[in-house]
């Protein structure tokens, strides 16, 4: 085979791939620039409309607050399992691992059973005297990013145990014997190493909040409205496929945007830890 040898090898992936995201992506970027009113009138239209940039801006708020939610509690998680025994983190990993394996339309009726007018919340608060009558909880943006943060909160977990596992006891021992308190000790040694992972399973979740469509659809319906939902009414309900492609273009943009950006503060971070 001589030196095609290796090409040869990866040349049927490499064709999987472009024939499966590659040329469709391209097509679908080429139709946001294919308005016959100019290059940039599809996304012109799109920006000039003061409810579409309400949508994009909710979208990227509830992708962001949704985010934030599964790092707090993720790192929680992950930091707790990280510091169990070997039989303990077992059972733990796959208590966390075990809602991926449950479809994304199950999760999510399942707040809608816990937060709806007759859901769990509301009995609970009901019988507890602490409301009069049910609370609107659902169609709002606190049950999309609660539903969101539920949905991706083990992605986050699992972003971070194993950078956690990594950090070697003996930092600890020092630090400690350097007079550290507990707390001085997590800020300035578990938090700071913790970096890269917590800047992986922010990519995974910001970039997962923003596209998904199930969750958004039944807990916020019309009234919250995100990018990922207005882009199937403009395909499906609307065939306004110039739209959509436009919105579907405007997505991927921020997808690589936050990629490119979190990596390259992960590289540096690595970089200037390499150097120390």
């Amino acid at each position: 085979m001589g030196a095609l040898g290796p090409w040869l090898l990866v040349l049927p992936a490499t064709a999987v791939l472009l024939f499966i995201l590659v040329i469709p992506v391209a097509g679908t970027l080429a139709e946001s620039f294919s308005n016959p009113a100019g290059l940039f009138a599809n996304y012109r239209d799109f920006f000039a409309d003061s409810y579409n940039r309400t949508v994009m801006i909710r979208s990227f708020r509830i992708a962001f607050l949704s985010t934030l939610t599964a790092l707090i509690l993720g790192f929680g998680g992950a930091y707790m399992i990280a510091n169990a025994s070997q039989g303990v983190k077992r059972v733990l990993l796959i208590l966390s691992v075990f809602p991926l394996l449950t479809s994304v339309v199950v999760r999510s009726f399942s707040f809608m059973a816990i937060l709806g007018r007759n859901g769990v919340v509301n009995t609970a608060l009901m019988k507890l005297g602490i409301i009069s009558e049910p609370l609107e909880m659902l169609f709002t943006q606190g049950a999309v990013i609660a539903g969101l943060a539920y949905l991706f909160t083990p992605l986050m977990i699992l972003s971070l145990v194993g950078v956690l596992e990594n950090i070697e006891d003996d930092l600890y021992l020092a630090a400690g014997s350097l007079g550290a308190s507990p707390i001085s000790v997590f800020f300035q040694v578990t938090l700071p190493l913790a970096v890269p992972g917590m800047i992986v399973g922010s990519i995974l979740v910001f970039t997962g909040s923003l596209a998904t469509f199930v969750t958004p659809t039944l807990l916020g319906g019309e009234p919250q409205m995100t990018l990922a939902t207005l882009l199937y009414q403009k395909a499906m309900i609307s065939f306004d496929w110039g739209v959509a492609n436009t919105i579907a273009a405007i997505m991927m943009a921020t997808a690589i945007f936050c990629v490119v950006v979190l990596g390259t503060i992960a590289s540096r971070i690595s970089a200037r830890r390499a150097v120390h």
